[in-house]
């Protein structure tokens, strides 16, 4: 770690915004390969068959707008968990506003736990078809359906807010009374539903959020999603002022159900539109 991260940032980067993969899927279920998303991602997003302008035109190639530290390696035998923390702890030390690649939704746990330290009123705006709220899920309290279970028993955020749910049990609708979570089901949502946020905001978007339609390239399918233009208009109406994004995940893209490279745009294209969003907000 200390060869992609360190050095990467020590040698000069001066960008507030910095790209960071963490390309593990050692905690999903059903199917592997979330830990492939980073590489697809960036694949887009740097494409030169498009550009790097946000829609609020900020040009994220200009100088001290944004870097890419490359990918955090990991092993299976490994501590994920340190890992991550490690990563986290680096970027925040430094000041930097990071954007997260995964892998799956597992990473947000140990992010969130670092990251809380030095933004003790964090509120998380969750895009996601799934809650991700399970007390243990096949007998295992660490899987990609269980991170905001621990992260909420442990009070590391002042509030979590979960927009586009449409698969919840009965368990998971107790755990949200449980927690006080403030629920957004996709059957009521509006097209820009009143989050009344304030304070510092961390966006953990789970690309299954989005209708398949729209994004194939995930391990579980939940029909009756947003359209990318939706989650869109959500992220960008969020006040830079009033609600500074500091942090962010772009999470579950599984490439290998992917087709023509869709999901893998509509990540590039969240990512670029968080990027802008954080930026507004530095400088404000």
């Amino acid at each position: 770690m200390k060869n992609i991260l360190e050095d990467s940032l020590l040698a000069g980067s001066t960008a507030q915004v910095t790209i960071l993969g963490l390309p593990s899927d050692k905690y999903s279920s059903f199917l592997r390969g979330a830990a492939d998303g980073p590489p697809a991602i960036r694949e887009v997003l740097f494409s030169p068959g498009g550009n790097l302008w946000t829609e609020g035109g900020v040009d994220l190639e200009a100088d001290g707008n944004l870097s890419d530290l490359g990918d955090v390696e990991f092993t299976d035998n490994m501590d994920h968990f340190e890992r991550i923390e490690a990563s986290v702890k680096l970027l925040t030390t430094l000041g930097k506003r990071p954007i997260f690649l995964g892998g799956d939704h597992y990473i947000t746990w140990p992010i969130i736990k670092t990251f809380s330290r030095s933004h003790p009123n964090l509120t998380i705006l969750q895009f996601d078809a799934h809650p991700d709220l399970y007390d243990e899920f096949d007998g295992k309290k660490d899987s990609h359906a269980t991170p905001f279970a621990r992260i909420m028993e442990k009070r590391h955020v002042r509030r979590l807010i979960q927009v586009g749910l449409r698969g919840i049990t009965g368990h998971l609708r107790e755990q949200a009374r449980r927690f006080g979570v403030d629920t957004f089901e996709m059957r009521y949502l509006s097209e820009k539903p009143d989050l009344r946020l304030s304070g510092d905001v961390y966006i953990s978007f789970d690309l299954d959020v989005l209708d398949p339609a729209h994004a194939p390239g995930v391990s579980h399918h939940e029909a009756g999603g947003m359209t990318v233009r939706h989650a869109l208009s959500i992220i960008q109406s969020i006040d830079s002022k009033r609600s500074p994004v500091v942090g962010a995940d772009v999470v579950e893209l599984n490439p290998s159900r992917d087709i023509s490279g869709i999901t893998a745009a509509a990540a590039a294209k969240i990512v670029k539109e968080i990027a802008g969003k954080m930026l507004e907000s530095i400088k404000k």
